[in-house]
């Protein structure tokens, strides 16, 4: 088991709007809290994504039009490890990808990849009345660009085996294993019952890797050259680790705990 902490690409812009996105989601997770269970529940009924609403086939309660709920439905999560999970790789993968395509390119590239996510999902299941939340499917996106811009980028990862060390992992490996593991699950899954939206997380993916191009700054490259060692395995205390062990590239170190 693996858990990624921090890429090695420097900071190159201040990422206002990876910010702003991580901070929104912050605020209506909190307030999904203070409803309680019950409002908590009636909340994601009605800014949730239902399918069949979307599509005419199951009835709408006429609070939040349907094709809106697209969008609020980005900005909600079903729990603590959703919410913490989606967050984490939205801290690690999103500034890059900000830089690479500017403040308001970003914003609307993420949407647009929200977008494409909700819609992969569902046309796969467009009858469907469970509702769909969560910003998975627009972070999907961002490491769908991220593996096109950035694939030989090291990720500072967390290896649990019989020992907790770190190690750095090239992001196309990372990516890579992410995706296959979402191709694997969507295959075993049944898209009318309630879990996990995997199309939704392929269809952002495969949405950003392509929109990326059109996306990007002129001057930015694809497949961009690694900036550290593969497969360093740092020897140091975890707590060191933390303080930032990737090796620097022109630029100050990052990562959730910096």
């Amino acid at each position: 088991m693996f858990l990624p902490i921090r890429d090695d690409n420097p900071h190159t812009i201040t990422p206002y709007v990876n910010y702003g996105l991580i901070i929104a989601c912050g605020l209506a997770f909190l307030w999904q809290l203070s409803l309680g269970e019950e409002g908590g529940e009636n909340a994601v009924m009605a800014l949730g994504l239902i399918p069949g609403r979307l599509f005419g086939t199951v009835a709408s309660d006429g609070s939040v039009p349907a094709v809106m709920t697209v969008f609020t439905s980005m900005f909600l999560h079903g729990g603590w490890m959703h919410f913490l999970g989606n967050m984490l790789y939205l801290w690690i993968f999103g500034d890059n990808i900000e830089a690479s395509l500017g403040h308001k390119r970003y914003l609307t590239f993420y949407l647009l990849c929200g977008v494409g996510a909700a819609l992969a999902q569902t046309f796969q299941a467009p009858n469907s009345d469970i509702p769909m939340i969560g910003a998975s499917g627009a972070i999907a996106g961002v490491l769908g660009a991220y593996l096109v811009l950035h694939p030989r980028s090291n990720v500072k990862v967390f290896v649990f085996l019989i020992i907790i060390t770190t190690i750095n992992v090239p992001a196309f490996l990372v990516l890579g294993f992410w995706f296959a593991g979402q191709l694997l699950s969507s295959a075993a899954a049944d898209p009318n019952a309630p879990g996990v939206a995997f199309m939704a997380h392929i269809g952002g993916f495969v949405v950003g890797a392509a929109m990326v191009f059109f996306f990007k700054k002129k001057h930015v490259h694809a497949f961009e050259p690694a900036h550290s060692k593969a497969f360093a395995v740092d020897k140091r205390p975890v707590r060191a680790v933390m303080r930032g062990s990737v090796p620097e590239a022109g630029g100050r170190p990052k990562g959730p705990w910096n």
